[in-house]
């Protein structure tokens, strides 16, 4: 597995993320929050039809913190309140690739 060795947050814009690969790539924040890896978050996608576009408010798609999690993953905290989403480092490399191929 790839590991990130650099991350940086651009506010309102995007997750930026360098990979010992020495590949950067980039995921924006909304589609983050989108995507959360939560349970809960989980389950309501899957109630929902693949049409389903949410509506987020400005403190849903903004980030308070970013921490590392043991060498596989990030905890990020929205300003919403949410925090339970554990995004692993291979997640994020799979989301990153789907945003460039979409």
């Amino acid at each position: 597995m790839t590991r990130p060795v650099k991350i940086k947050l651009k506010e309102s814009i995007g997750l930026y993320i360098k990979w010992e690969d020495n590949t950067e790539t980039s995921i924006p924040i909304d589609m983050l929050r989108r995507l959360c890896p939560c349970a809960s978050c989980v389950i309501e996608r899957e109630r929902e039809s693949k049409s389903y576009i949410p509506i987020f408010s400005r403190d849903q798609v903004t980030v308070t913190s970013i921490k590392s999690v043991g060498s596989y993953a990030l905890a990020i905290t929205w300003k919403d309140g949410h925090s339970t989403g554990i995004y692993e480092y291979s997640y994020l490399k799979i989301l990153s690739l789907e945003k460039s191929a979409g």
